[in-house]
């Protein structure tokens, strides 16, 4: 079976994936998931696109990430397996849609802006 190739985003984080027919193994940046990925929150964020469409231990994937924190990359690496379980079979985009894990998050972290503490919190008035 040939490998699929697709890209997932997530606030500034990017995941490459490969995935091929296998045993479930999955690699994140040449480590084992459980390495990458100490939270079982986060696993079963990855793991959720397998789980809807029932194909557990079907695929090993091999993961690129990079950027941001390990909460963004996990939602990368989660799109990116999506797009690819419907590259790989078409009937899986409805569960896959009806699930959101095939929109990209477009929410990033606001710019500071000058004259104030942060983006939008203003420093704090001294009356004296």
């Amino acid at each position: 079976m040939e490998i699929i190739n697709t890209i997932g985003r997530r606030k500034t984080s990017v995941a490459r994936i490969y995935l091929q027919s296998g045993s479930g193994k999955i690699t994140v940046n040449k480590r084992s998931i459980e390495d990458y990925f100490p939270s079982e929150i986060l696993r079963t964020i990855v793991n959720q696109p397998f789980a809807t469409v029932e194909a557990n231990g079907q695929y090993d994937v091999n993961v690129n990430v990079r950027g941001g924190g390990i909460a963004g990359q996990a939602e990368a690496v989660r799109l990116a397996i999506s797009r690819a379980l419907i590259e790989l079979e078409g009937e899986n985009r409805s569960p896959l849609k009806k699930e959101g894990f095939l929109t990209r998050d477009p929410r990033m972290v606001e710019r500071k802006k000058y004259g104030r503490r942060k983006a939008r919190r203003r420093f704090q008035f001294s009356k004296r």
